[in-house]
């Protein structure tokens, strides 16, 4: 059950991700943060006063609102990312952001083993060689490293404080703030940069696609909870490392659909970008 949960997870964020870039091309990326996660709040919601969620407030929910803040951040600049560069060398990149809960453990006194280091010296080469010359033109490319980069880490340093605020359990309710806190710091960034725009055109496209929107919201709301529950079925080694592959899903789904081509030395990159993730998810 463990496995088979933990390969979900893996489909599930891997096809939110390709939705949410293909949409990016097409829809300003903080709409498609703002409206995805609304969805996704909606939710939550509901499942948390279902299941009356409420009750496992605690003051560790501060670490959800903190990563409430920093994940549209990070999302924008993953899905701009996404929009510029080909998914198949974006998406591994990004997994690289396990080094930050990594480094939050030596912080906190814990010590790295062989594997650890091996892998984060992996996913830096990873990191260097994906970054290699783009059909874009090297400022195409250079753009969207720097923005995979930043979501990263972004994504890492909600890895860490998710695990903090949920450590007493709950994990439903996190979600949930976290989410609520997302919509409300992206909303308000939306907000401020439409201000003075011209919205006409933007509000039927939001319209027109809410179906793919709406699933890319849920996608990622059910690889959360499916990758959770793998971590309480089982070992949560394994449940890691198989719920790590999901860039192997947006970059399959991005070369059949999309037909992207990369470059020999960016393949190799991307390897050794999900490989260095998967020593440091293993270690």
């Amino acid at each position: 059950m463990t496995v088979l949960l933990a390969l979900s997870a893996s489909l599930l964020t891997g096809l939110g991700d390709f939705g949410g870039g293909v949409l990016t091309r097409r829809l300003p990326a903080l709409a498609v943060v703002v409206v995805s996660q609304t969805a996704a709040t909606v939710v939550l919601l509901l499942a948390v006063l279902a299941t009356g969620g409420w009750a496992d407030a605690s003051p560790a929910l501060w670490y959800a609102v903190a990563a409430g803040v920093i994940g549209p951040f990070a999302m924008l600049a993953f899905y701009r990312a996404l929009a510029l560069g080909p998914m198949g060398v974006v998406s591994p990149l990004a997994t690289v952001g396990v080094v930050v809960p990594v480094g939050v453990g030596l912080a906190l006194g814990e010590r790295p083993g062989l594997g650890q280091v091996a892998g984060i010296a992996v996913a830096v080469a990873g990191v260097v060689l994906a970054g290699g010359p783009e059909r874009g033109g090297p400022s195409a490319a250079r753009t969207a490293l720097l923005l995979t980069l930043a979501a990263a880490f972004g994504f890492g340093a909600n890895m860490a404080l998710l695990a903090q605020a949920s450590a007493g359990g709950g994990l439903l309710l996190v979600l949930c703030v976290q989410r609520l806190v997302n919509v409300a710091v992206g909303g308000a960034a939306l907000l401020f940069g439409l201000r003075g725009t011209d919205t006409s055109g933007l509000l039927p496209e939001l319209r027109a696609r809410l179906p793919l929107l709406t699933a890319v919201g849920l996608a990622d709301v059910a690889g959360n909870a499916t990758y959770a529950m793998a971590s309480h079925s089982g070992s949560a080694a394994v449940a890691a490392v198989l719920a790590s592959l999901y860039p192997v899903v947006t970059a399959l789904l991005a070369r059949g659909v999309l037909k992207e081509r990369l470059r020999p030395v960016q393949v190799v990159g991307a390897g050794l970008a999900v490989a260095g993730t998967l020593l440091l998810a293993a270690a």
